[in-house]
């Protein structure tokens, strides 16, 4: 677990987060790809793409000419709430910052906790754009009102996003002040701001049996961290290519120029396989989208489907929806079921209650642009979009297990057949 609370506590922005992944695969011997420029790619030797500082693509060549791909799919963001141009108020002898809600956060889990900012800056030097992460520690706070004054607090209180969750974060400096003189610049070179709040809690091991684990941003900094375990422990066989995708955005659509629904992906396994090559490449592989799932509830179990529901601690979820807002189909998932079964692997089948709405993820996004066999995966979890999550601790080992399996088995797709050696 320690390994996993390592990269949630540094992952606390997407930048930040597609830093920490950088820096792993370059300690593992993967090489940097400007997408500005040709790729002049070796057979057998391992590489990585980034778009916009804030989603990733990494791949393995095989030995031979790569015919087909495995891919693996998860997002680097989570919900938060980011800091608006012009992000300062000033209100009662406090210094706030105007923030607009990013995802769908819990409001109320988010009062009365220290909270970091987190995020990039661009800055003006010597004539060109400079971005650079920030972290600012302890910045501010978002306080609740006494229940002395508002008796409706624990009674259905309908929070007002524009008043109740703009954060304190002094009486005195501007923000624009605060940013010069951290970032020892003038004030007006700094040209952009992508900030965000983020928890600054770290991840904890609890239950008496140590079951469970709590930690921001479980969803899906858990998908990410396992499936990248899983890409570093795999082999390449033959002629199929390993890939690793994670993506910003997909809490609030993905409709960027670097989330799921954007280019990125296709465009990268174009430059592997060449243009030419890439439709009957597409019709070979298989895409594994992983984002986290909804466990059951201990105080509202009726929520959850009456017959496939998931659990945490019993096993990768495989996530199906008639409304396609998981892509599983039974081919896909047979495919999974079969190389899990031969290994051991736990896996649960969960589906939304029908009464329901439930959620979507980046898998039915990506398709739009990148056609090809797919399957939705996640693991159980409680308590989704709040500032602290919990899940299960014996799901991490047994997730990377599983999509090690299947980075490392040969799976031939040939017209909606599919042969697993």
């Amino acid at each position: 677990m320690e390994k996993l609370f390592n990269f949630i506590n540094k992952s606390i922005s997407p930048f930040h987060g597609v830093a920490v992944i950088k820096g792993i695969l370059e300690e593992n011997g993967f090489l940097g790809l400007n997408e500005a420029s040709k790729f002049n790619l070796e057979a057998g030797k391992a590489y990585y793409v980034i778009r916009n500082d804030a989603s990733i693509i990494a791949f393995k060549l095989p030995k031979n000419n790569v015919t087909s791909f495995k891919i693996v799919a998860s997002h680097l963001d989570s919900p938060t709430f980011k800091i608006k141009p012009n992000g300062e108020i000033t209100q009662a002898n406090y210094k706030l910052l105007n923030t607009e809600v990013y995802g769908g956060p819990i409001f109320s889990t988010w009062f009365d906790r220290p909270l970091g900012i987190s995020g990039r800056v661009i800055v003006k030097e010597n004539n060109k754009l400079v971005k650079r992460l920030v972290n600012f520690e302890n910045a501010c706070v978002i306080p609740n009102i006494a229940i002395h004054m508002n008796r409706e607090i624990n009674n259905g209180y309908k929070y007002n996003p524009q008043v109740d969750t703009l954060p304190i974060y002094s009486s005195n400096l501007s923000f624009g002040e605060f940013l010069s003189k951290s970032l020892n610049v003038n004030k007006e070179d700094i040209k952009g701001l992508d900030l965000f709040l983020y928890n600054q809690d770290k991840g904890q091991v609890v239950g008496i049996e140590n079951e469970y684990f709590v930690s921001p941003r479980i969803d899906n900094l858990e998908c990410a961290y396992t499936s990248l375990e899983a890409f570093l422990n795999s082999n390449t066989l033959d002629d199929q290519c390993n890939i690793y995708a994670s993506f910003n955005h997909e809490e609030v659509g993905s409709s960027s120029d670097h989330g799921a629904n954007s280019t990125f992906l296709i465009d990268v396994l174009r430059k592997i396989v060449g243009y030419e090559n890439i439709h009957e490449a597409l019709a070979k592989s298989i895409i594994v989208s992983a984002d986290n799932a909804h466990a059951v509830h201990p105080a509202c179990p009726s929520k959850s489907d009456p017959t496939s529901k998931a659990y945490m601690n019993k096993g990768i979820v495989i996530k199906n929806a008639a409304n396609l807002s998981y892509t599983t189909d039974g081919f896909s998932a047979a495919i999974l079921k079969t190389i899990w079964d031969d290994e051991g692997v736990m896996y649960q089948e969960n589906a939304n209650n029908s009464a329901v709405r439930g959620g979507s993820t980046l898998g039915c996004i990506s398709l739009k642009h990148v056609s090809i066999t797919s399957v939705d995966i996640g693991l159980a979890q409680l308590a989704m979009h709040s500032a602290n999550e919990t899940a299960g601790t014996k799901d991490v080992e047994n997730m990377i297990k599983g999509l090690t399996k299947y980075y490392n088995s040969n799976i031939v797709i040939n017209n909606n057949e599919v042969e697993i050696k």
